[in-house]
Formats: C-alpha cells, sequence, structure tokens
C-alpha cells in the first residue's frame, strides 16, 4: 500500500514555510504538491501556469526525492468554478486506487475546515493532516518583502528567489 500526502496550496509564492511541512512528510512514499488552479474563496493569485513553474523550481531545490506537482486540478477545472478538495481527492483516488491517500494542510485551512464543500465525507474517507510550518515564513512575507524591494532570500529556496526577483511578479 503506497502512502501519498496530498499537499494543496496556493504557492503564491512557494515558501520556506511551505519547505518545512514538507520536509516532515518525508514518511511518505509520495508528496504531490497541488498549487490551486483557482481559490474557493477568491484570494486573487499569480497565473496558475507561473505558480506552477515557481513549485518545479521549488521542488528541484528540495533535498527529497518522493516530492512531485500534480496536475489533478488542471483536468478537473472549470473557469468560473473552483475545483474542490473533494473532487481532487476523488480523482486522485481513482489515478492511483492501490494507495492510502492523505490530504495535508496547513493550520490556517483547519480552522476553516467545516467550510470546505462534503469536509464530513472527505473526514470519513480519507485521512487529514494539519501540519504547521516549523520555519515561520509566509508566501505573504515574500510578497510584501519583494514590493518593498527587500531580500528575499531567506524566505525561499534559491531558485524560486532567483525567477521572483528576475521577473518582478509582485
Amino acid at each position: 500500500m503506497c502512502k501519498i500526502a496530498v499537499f494543496g496550496s496556493a504557492f503564491n509564492p512557494p515558501s520556506l514555510g511551505h519547505k518545512s511541512v514538507i520536509e516532515s512528510l518525508s514518511h511518505f512514499d509520495k508528496v504531490l504538491l497541488l498549487p490551486s488552479i483557482a481559490h474557493a474563496w477568491g484570494k486573487q493569485m499569480l497565473d496558475y501556469s507561473v505558480r506552477c513553474e515557481l513549485v518545479d523550481l521549488f521542488i528541484e531545490d528540495l533535498t527529497v526525492s518522493n516530492v512531485e506537482r500534480s496536475t489533478i486540478e488542471e483536468t478537473l477545472y472549470q473557469p468560473e468554478s473552483s475545483v474542490t478538495t473533494f473532487a481532487v481527492l476523488e480523482a486522485l483516488e481513482a489515478q492511483y486506487p492501490q494507495s492510502e491517500l492523505t490530504f495535508v494542510m496547513g493550520p490556517d485551512n483547519l480552522f476553516n475546515f467545516a467550510k470546505f464543500y462534503k469536509a464530513e465525507e472527505i473526514l470519513s474517507r480519507w485521512s487529514v493532516l494539519s501540519c504547521p510550518e516549523t520555519v515561520r515564513v509566509r508566501s505573504t512575507d515574500i510578497r510584501k518583502a519583494l514590493v518593498e524591494k527587500q531580500d528575499i532570500s531567506d524566505l525561499t529556496t534559491t531558485k524560486v528567489c532567483r525567477r521572483l526577483v528576475k521577473m518582478e511578479y509582485y
């Protein structure tokens, strides 16, 4: 039985906080990173393709081999609607039928979990893990520092830092 951690986030952009969560998931056979294609609560984010590119660079910088970016949200996306966690887990269950899925979320989402579409059914069908960052760096900190033209090298990984500074996304 393959154990898969499903870590969805805006990754707007990936931070050292995200990295600390991923490092705590080393006991999983596979960790799937799912950049949100459309935020359920209307959060403004960089374009999905840009965030995917940043996540790919982020993964290259990690020293773990069990992490990959999932494109499942792309296959589920319908314009003008969000992709729900429930739909993602159901699709991943079909894609990995011999696996045990665990949905991983940050503590901020734990407080909103009751608002998730079919929250009760998610809890009855899959494991849910709230995983706090051990490094307290948020994507908001990176965006704010970039707007204020401050150094972000201590907030994200090397390749992500280089790309963000070069492209001036924020």
